[in-house]
């Protein structure tokens, strides 16, 4: 594909510096339901608690993205931004990182695998002393290729549940170089962002890129984590059949108890006219399950790896292929069965539209500001592992979101807070 792209600058490497403005317009308008970055700006701005810190964050480049590159810029430090998927990057979000922030970003969207591992080394380039992981390939290069450089970093935070899972097998196998704060596990993050965002936006995706009628249709969500359950939800209220695949007996007990029929993949395969996956595995959908599946089924991914779905025995299966929408792939079977593959497997709710609403990246990219702080003011009293949020930043976030909305709690009474505090009094 013929790409306009800036050259000649070690500072960014993006498609078009053209496309800043609009790019600017967008960044304003998601700050605008952003309140709580907001209010940690304004404190960074103060405080100036990043100061001379060089973080390097490959994250998807969006708009919500920006506000907290921004706010770590606020707050003193030099950020470093490179895309965390080929395919989520906006164009032009980062080129008015580039131009009318001067904040070092490199990402194009559609890159190739090439210049996508080429961006992340040249955010290693600034020589890191934080790192800011969406999927964890950051780290593992620093664990691979870079290893020696590894020691100069402090520690680092972690967005998604991939990311996690892969950072703690490095930790439980002692491989792990620097601490790591697991911020997809905080509860202002994991409860509303994995749940809420990626329910809405998946689906966003999926609509876009199709402009299928989801009502009345089967819709397989393969994965109920909090991202398959926020999927599964909003699925079901607009009116589609749901069917839920799981390996977990607990989590397949929760979505039987919360109305949604389950069953093996190898079963929902000849049922389902809509494949979503949101498990962080490999190969949820493989060969046998795409011959068993109907005559125009589609197929997308919303976890962080496109290797949920089996791309390969698919195109195995299916040798001729042709691109029929945008972000529509249709593969065509030796018997004249047709599959459709959406946004190539990756993340559908970032290929195909704009991810998560800022509204509720609020509450996460919060959680990454304030525990970099964290891992700053805590440095070398940490130990080379996963760390939870602390919960006194998570039940801040909350407040701040809560205040910011116009929402009221209650609070304790004096006997109350004695009552809880008791063993003696019973009924």
């Amino acid at each position: 594909m013929d790409r306009k792209r800036t050259k000649g600058s070690s500072n960014y490497d993006v498609k078009d510096l053209g496309l800043a403005a609009q790019g600017k317009q967008r960044i304003e308008w998601a700050g605008k339901v952003m309140p709580v970055l907001e209010l940690v700006r304004a404190r960074f701005a103060k405080e100036k608690p990043l100061k001379g810190v060089r973080i390097a964050a490959c994250l998807h480049v969006t708009t919500e993205t920006a506000n907290l590159m921004i706010t770590l810029k606020a707050g003193g430090a030099l950020p470093f931004l490179c895309a965390s998927n080929p395919l989520s990057t906006q164009d032009d979000v980062a080129a008015a990182l580039a131009r009318n922030y001067g904040i070092p970003v490199f990402a194009i969207k559609g890159e190739d695998k090439n210049t996508y591992y080429r961006h992340i080394n040249q955010v290693l380039d600034a020589r890191p002393q934080m790192t800011m992981d969406d999927g964890a390939d950051l780290v593992s290069v620093l664990h691979g290729k870079r290893k020696d450089q590894s020691k100069e970093v402090l520690g680092g935070t972690e967005e998604t549940t991939t990311g996690v899972i892969r950072l703690k097998s490095l930790a439980e196998k002692k491989l792990l170089r620097f601490p790591i704060v697991a911020v997809n596990d905080a509860s202002t993050k994991h409860l509303f962002d994995n749940r809420y965002g990626t329910g809405q936006s998946t689906l966003d995706g999926i609509i876009r890129a199709t402009n299928i009628l989801l009502a009345g249709s089967h819709v397989v969500v393969a994965g109920y984590g909090w991202c398959g359950r926020g999927l599964a939800e909003r699925a079901r209220g607009m009116g589609a059949h749901v069917i839920v695949t799981e390996i977990d007996p607990l989590k397949a007990l929760q979505a039987v108890m919360d109305g949604f029929e389950v069953m093996p993949m190898g079963e929902a395969a000849r049922i389902g006219d809509i494949f979503v996956t949101v498990t962080g595995n490999t190969s949820v959908i493989r060969a046998e399950h795409f011959q068993k599946m109907k005559d125009g089924a589609m197929v997308a991914n919303s976890g962080h790896f496109n290797v949920e779905i089996d791309i390969p025995a698919l195109e195995k299966l299916a040798p001729k292929k042709r691109k029929v929408r945008e972000f529509v792939d249709e593969y065509t079977d030796r018997s004249g069965k047709k599959v459709y593959l959406i946004a190539e497997g990756r993340l559908v709710n970032l290929a195909a539209a704009e991810g998560h609403p800022a509204s509720v990246m609020d509450m996460s990219f919060a959680n990454q500001a304030l525990a970099s702080e964290f891992v700053l003011t805590r440095k070398g009293t940490l130990e080379n592992k996963v760390y939870t949020v602390p919960e006194k930043i998570d039940a801040e976030i909350a407040r701040l979101k809560l205040k910011a909305m116009g929402v009221r709690v209650d609070t304790l009474t004096r006997e109350q807070k004695i009552y809880l505090s008791s063993w003696e009094m019973g009924t």
